[in-house]
């Protein structure tokens, strides 16, 4: 419990009715999860108006309510005795991130907490920076898309990045088990819906930017300026870096009061790496004169394993330790991620082979971009007679308009194409395949085999693959569900290829 006016420090409100002088036991912007004595704040979100719910908070018990409009009706103003409290304010997102920062006694100020953001390698960098300081010795958090985790406590991930209670509701978490660190990503939603209002970050990074998430952004330039806001909001005590090979990471400089730092392969950059040699094994950096080779591969990585020696030197880490570190790391789940068949593991690598068994690999590649940055490592990496056999589909109810060109970049850089479902929510799958053959060439439709189902795609690749073959499954990487009609089914690629590479 914690009192309204402690909770309202740093809200500039536009009116308030009765005092602030009452205990408040939680926070939320989901009228269903409203408690006794609660603090409900109504923001407007894409779907719903959380205005039309504060009859219904007050029901299950809220005693206070933040809002951007006042109800017209205020004859409800009392539930068990107890007077109903109404703070109006310009912008309740913004709001709902700075109470919930002081519900839980702002824990982002108890830790260097480092924000990343780009449209691909977000995952990878954060995994990378908790993995590396983990074994630095540090205490670490990870808010990721994959999982939140705190040392070694696992926690189930809904969003990308959560929403402002339960962000700093792990925070408070973390600094509660010791953590000094914590990396997370950054999504451009989240950063526009303010989930992230009232966080105090050490430092954030820019991977990279690529047309993506227009459903919701509708243009380019408004994706652009989201990611942007992360870095103008940042204080002059924390660090910004950004990519100094793509043309968008000075225009994320542009107003940030932060010290500025960038990192990259060929430009000018304060951290700057060279790949030296890339194989299906591992890649050798040149860094600083120094030789490191990694078990990361790709070029994309060779920018999130310098991002993440960035980020470590500007929290004060020696080099030498960090790169010995990275060295050793191994990728995020399903970023690039190599799959064996059963019995089989990296471990015994050249058994694949011996087992006829073609080389697998499943990426979590949804863009454009990141399909074409891992279709090119696979064809940087293949021999002459080895063909590159692609596994891919588009989301549901997302961005109509990268359909065709992921089809069209997995055409161009692919020998066969197997066209099939990803997530598709509550779109018709045939019509989002049919919407990822629009334009294409008739060479390139030579190349496609559509097959809806996605296991019946997988295991196609895979009697059609021989052991000199390699598989890329491109879509959904880590996860182990398929959404259809908003339902969840259990579903893992890495899982039913690697069954079908063992039958």
């Amino acid at each position: 419990m914690k009192s309204l006016s402690e909770i309202l420090q740093k809200i500039s409100s536009k009116n308030t009715i009765s005092n602030t002088e009452m205990l408040i036991s939680g926070i939320c912007q989901d009228s269903r999860q409203v408690q006794k004595n609660s603090l409900f704040v109504a923001t407007r979100g894409t779907q719903t108006d959380g205005h039309a719910y504060i009859s219904k908070a007050i029901e299950l018990g809220a005693t206070a309510i933040i809002c951007e409009d006042l109800p017209a009706d205020l004859s409800i103003n009392y539930i068990d005795n107890q007077q109903i409290r109404y703070i109006q304010v310009q912008d309740s997102a913004e709001a709902l991130g700075i109470v919930s920062a002081n519900f839980y006694d702002n824990p982002s100020e108890k830790l260097k907490l480092v924000a990343v953001t780009g449209t691909n390698g977000k995952t990878t960098s954060v995994t990378l920076l908790f993995n590396l300081f983990r074994e630095l010795g540090y205490s670490t958090g990870l808010l990721s898309t994959i999982q939140n985790q705190i040392n070694d406590e696992v926690i189930f991930a809904t969003h990308t990045t959560p929403d402002a209670p339960q962000l700093n509701a792990l925070l408070a978490k973390m600094v509660a088990a010791g953590c000094t660190h914590c990396f997370m990503e950054a999504s451009s939603h989240a950063i526009v819906q303010r989930r992230i209002a009232g966080i105090t970050f050490a430092g954030a990074v820019f991977t990279n930017i690529t047309h993506d998430h227009l459903d919701f952004h509708k243009t380019f330039d408004e994706y652009i300026k989201a990611k942007k806001r992360l870095f103008d909001d940042l204080p002059k005590t924390a660090f910004a870096l950004t990519n100094a090979d793509d043309k968008r990471g000075a225009v994320m400089l542009q107003n940030t009061k932060a010290q500025k730092y960038s990192f990259g392969l060929y430009n000018m950059a304060d951290f700057k790496a060279k790949l030296m040699d890339n194989t299906l094994q591992g890649m050798q950096l040149e860094i600083n004169q120094k030789q490191v080779w990694c078990r990361l591969i790709g070029r994309f990585n060779a920018y999130n394993l310098i991002g993440a020696l960035g980020v470590a030197m500007l929290l004060g880490e020696e080099e030498e330790n960090v790169l010995e570190v990275l060295s050793r790391l191994l990728p995020a789940q399903g970023r690039f991620e190599q799959v064996f068949p059963n019995k089989i593991s990296s471990e015994n690598f050249d058994q694949n082979h011996q087992n006829n068994a073609p080389t697998a690999i499943v990426d979590y590649a949804h863009t454009p971009d990141a399909l074409q940055n891992v279709l090119q490592t696979i064809k940087d990496l293949r021999e002459d007679n080895q063909l590159i056999i692609t596994v891919v589909g588009c989301g549901g109810n997302r961005d109509k308009t990268k359909r065709p060109e992921m089809a069209k970049i997995a055409c161009q850089m692919s020998n066969i194409v197997i066209l099939t479902s990803d997530n598709p929510r509550n779109e018709d799958p045939m019509q989002i395949l049919a919407d990822m053959q629009e334009n294409l060439s008739p060479i390139d439709k030579k190349k496609i085999i559509v097959i809806e189902n996605r296991k019946d795609a997988i295991q196609h690749a895979t009697k059609i693959a021989t052991k000199n073959d390699i598989i890329l499954v491109a879509g959904k990487g880590h996860e182990t569900y398929q959404e259809i009609k908003g339902i969840k089914y259990d579903f893992d690629d890495r899982k039913v290829l690697r069954n079908a590479m063992s039958s």
